[in-house]
């Protein structure tokens, strides 16, 4: 019988294993067992898998390897789609039409049982409201608002809830108890509502129906700046994936759309406006971020006889001297749309290079640089929302 390995030189041959080779040389013997159930191998496998930083893992009451195994399971379930996997509960409770759903539950998934899934609502009925999901039951309701509610926001790792209403007053909610905690006025009603997670504090940008742009810090709603970007045309304000950039746009206006250095808008200059850039195109019609890339900008707009629409993409850069910041904006792509996709209506990008377009009832995927990919014809009505989920791997 050959030389039995010791349980260092088993880690290190088992680091190399994947989850079902791991498990079967669970079965050996009893030391082999042991070994295969060490929490680093499972932690490595975890991170492997489903990438991100370890305090992101949501672990609960479970081991490394119970995780991987349990989000193995429902990652399959899902990916089979079997009726029998999925619950369907209705909850009921506003008075009034829901305006706006956004989840307030961290992202990363945990699966000890304990964690629950939680999303608020905003209605035009006056009111918040947060709601387990699992259990399909009203967790708590705001008190009336004087005014109808028409958008929110949420900071998950705050446990947070920003609402404004149809007059511009804004609200931050605590999510665990739905009460009060701050708000801020704003002079106009609100077009848009923009969450941003920035690595020196989470704030909020609120776009006004005159064109103005509200730098507000979180949790607290002190103004950080107030900017006049469009004058009396409403903007949508997009923040990057690394949150030093935001886009500034008015749908399908000649005004050329807007890109501000974010650090600008938080520690705004006394003597100088916020650092900015407008790119050279008219009649923008959608935009969104690269989310697999810091600053890279897809922009849907009109060509200049306004009759083709257009997919442009570019990268942003800075270039700081001792007294300034320098927009670098350089376009890296572009296509022309088909004629059969000039209703357009909803974009979303994927990883670095796929943009995901929603024209009537259709959905079709193309690249940066304007190749069909897929398309799919399976909606019997238009499509009116359009979310991308990040497989674990990236893909």
């Amino acid at each position: 019988m050959g030389p039995q390995l010791g349980v260092h030189e088993l880690l290190h041959v088992f680091s190399f294993l994947e989850a079902r080779d791991l498990l079967s040389a669970a079965q050996v013997d009893k030391v082999w067992n042991e070994v295969s159930r060490t929490k680093e191998l499972w932690r490595q496998l975890c991170l492997r898998r489903w990438p991100c930083k370890d305090s992101q893992m949501r672990l609960g009451t479970q081991t490394w390897k119970q995780y991987y195994l349990c989000r193995s399971e429902l990652e399959f379930r899902m990916e089979s789609g079997r009726p029998e996997d999925f619950v369907c509960k209705a909850i009921a409770g506003h008075k009034g039409a829901i305006a706006k759903l956004a989840y307030i539950s961290p992202k990363e998934p945990c699966f000890d049982g304990r964690e629950k899934s939680v999303a608020c609502t905003v209605s035009s009925d006056g009111t918040v409201r947060a709601w387990d999901l699992r259990e399909g039951t009203e967790m708590w309701s705001s008190p009336l608002q004087p005014a109808a509610l028409v958008n929110l926001v949420t900071y998950p790792q705050l446990q947070l809830v920003v609402t404004v209403d149809e007059g511009g007053l804004i609200k931050v909610w605590k999510a665990e108890n739905g009460s009060e905690s701050a708000s801020f006025r704003l002079p106009t009603a609100s077009s848009a509502l923009e969450a941003c997670d920035h690595p020196e504090g989470p704030f909020l940008l609120a776009a006004c129906a005159d064109g103005a742009l509200f730098t507000l810090a979180v949790p607290g709603l002190q103004l950080r700046s107030r900017v006049s970007v469009f004058l009396d045309h409403p903007a949508s304000p997009l923040c990057s994936p690394d949150c030093q950039w935001v886009f500034m746009w008015t749908q399908d206006s000649e005004l050329g759309p807007k890109v501000f250095h974010t650090r600008s808008l938080l520690c705004p200059s006394e003597d100088e406006p916020p650092v900015s850039t407008t790119l050279p195109i008219g009649l923008t019609s959608r935009a969104c971020w690269a989310p697999a890339e810091a600053a890279r900008l897809v922009v849907m707009h009109r060509n200049d006889n306004g009759l083709q629409l257009v997919v442009t993409t570019y990268e942003l850069g800075a270039k700081k001297s001792r007294d300034a910041v320098n927009i670098l904006v350089q376009q890296i792509a572009s296509f022309v749309l088909p004629d059969t996709m000039m209703s357009t209506h909803l974009m979303k990008g994927h990883g670095s290079e796929v943009l995901l377009l929603a024209s009537g009832s259709e959905l079709v995927l193309f690249t940066i640089h304007g190749l069909q990919l897929a398309a799919f014809q399976d909606h019997q009505k238009p499509i009116t929302s359009v979310c991308v989920w990040i497989h674990p791997g990236g893909q």
